[in-house]
């Protein structure tokens, strides 16, 4: 079966709060203390025999391409990396030279993957989830393999 990517629109804002919440905990997002909201997000499905099976958020500003958040419905099978060209692709045409994300220290899966896709690890930001937890208590204390859930990291690929 062959997967393609297309841009969301507004019919699939149900299907990508109901993400969100199983997915993150809630119906929208802390990164550094701001909250983002689907409705607000512009975002990539990627689809197999039109089903869902992927979903990237993203916002633009500043000429930055900001990644709020990538869920790979079925891991191991290339969705991620499928959805992260379609990201850079756009990010070119749109002539944005910085593409970030922030990600926990916990998720260490998230970090692999992101520098196996070229994102270098740019800043770290101790403590920053207690800031984040006063917003969005839903964030849990532990996170992946037992690790507390603690600092933010930003990571960025520079795109010429």
């Amino acid at each position: 079966m062959k997967m393609k990517i297309r841009k969301t629109n507004i019919s699939d804002l149900e299907w990508i709060r109901n993400l969100f919440i199983n997915n993150w905990g809630s119906d929208f997002i802390v990164s550094r203390g701001k909250i983002q909201r689907p409705e607000n997000l512009k975002g990539i499905i990627a689809e197999e025999n039109e089903e869902k099976i992927g979903l990237a958020t993203f916002n633009i500003e500043n000429n930055e391409m900001g990644l709020v958040t990538i869920d790979s419905l079925k891991p191991k099978i290339g969705i991620g990396t499928l959805l992260m060209n379609e990201l850079i692709k756009i990010a070119k045409e749109e002539k944005i030279k910085r593409l970030w994300l922030i990600t926990t220290n916990d998720n260490l899966n998230a970090l692999r993957f992101y520098q196996k896709n070229n994102f270098c690890l740019l800043k770290i930001y101790p403590g920053a989830i207690v800031e984040s937890r006063r917003i969005k208590p839903q964030i849990p204390e532990m996170g992946e393999d037992g690790i507390p859930i603690r600092d933010e990291i930003e990571l960025e690929m520079l795109l010429q």
